[in-house]
């Protein structure tokens, strides 16, 4: 196979790989390729069925490109919605603070795509008093998030346990996108997300919400009083994610953006007013 023609012959070659967006890709791909031997294995990689955000090395999120890598979870645009709801919780809270640092972690954070827009959209780490942490199991992903939230403080480990005890009690938001997808539907998955991103990052047990589960029982001991929880769930299993919070003692509530299929739990922790 070559691709050396230009954007139309690379265009034909991927559609005729039964990519959707052929064109589109064709653009980005040639747009990204250094050399023509260059584009040639950027053609194969993508013909081969990889997801052309890691052949790219990049995502678009909220405006932004984030750098992605082979390995990791590439997020998707329905997360959009919890860095909003994350950012609309941020302001909300720092608005009649009165002194100290406003702490947000990212949870199972992969890239850092909520740690990355706070960075840009409140100006975290450069001394407008907000505090940003992200933690993930995999350390391909917080290399990535590294660069995409150059200020967070990163931790490896699982879920609470990665982080510091000294942010016990003290957190304002924690924002996840936990897996989610019921073990028994992960080979029903796509093939770019079930053959090249890691299991663990989409795998949520049976019912797609075990994390979801240990999320909210721990959240209690790391809240600050008005802490917030934010888990990126589904619509057929918000209400399971819901009654985890409850449970936990959190008022729990749920927003929804239709248009990008976003949805998102919401616990608050006693103390503070729910926020709808």
């Amino acid at each position: 196979m070559s691709a050396r023609h230009g954007p139309v012959e690379v265009a034909g070659l991927l559609r005729a790989a039964g990519c959707v967006w052929a064109e589109e890709e064709a653009a980005l791909l040639t747009a990204a390729a250094g050399s023509s031997a260059q584009l040639d294995d950027l053609v194969a990689r993508r013909v081969a069925g990889e997801p052309l955000e890691l052949v790219l090395g990049w995502v678009e999120f909220l405006g932004r490109r984030l750098v992605v890598a082979p390995g990791v979870f590439v997020p998707r645009r329905r997360t959009e919605l919890l860095a909003r709801t994350t950012l609309a919780e941020v302001a909300a809270r720092a608005a009649p603070r009165g002194g100290g640092a406003l702490v947000v972690v990212e949870m199972c954070s992969g890239v850092a795509p909520v740690a990355a827009c706070l960075e840009t959209d409140v100006g975290a780490g450069d001394g407008a008093g907000t505090e940003v942490h992200a933690a993930d199991l995999s350390r391909a992903a917080l290399a990535c998030a590294r660069r995409n939230a150059p200020e967070a403080a990163l931790h490896l480990g699982d879920l609470y346990d990665a982080l510091p005890r000294d942010l016990a009690g003290r957190i304002d938001v924690v924002a996840a996108n936990a897996p989610y997808v019921p073990s028994d539907a992960v080979a029903r998955m796509p093939p770019e997300a079930r053959d090249h991103e890691p299991r663990e990052a989409l795998d949520g047990g049976p019912d797609g919400v075990d994390v979801h589960r240990r999320l909210a029982a721990g959240a209690p001991a790391w809240l600050a009083p008005d802490g917030v929880l934010l888990i990126e769930t589904s619509p057929a299993q918000a209400a399971l994610t819901t009654a985890a919070m409850e449970r936990a003692g959190l008022a729990a509530h749920v927003v929804v953006d239709e248009e990008i299929g976003g949805c998102v739990a919401v616990g608050v922790s006693p103390g503070g007013a729910e926020r709808g």
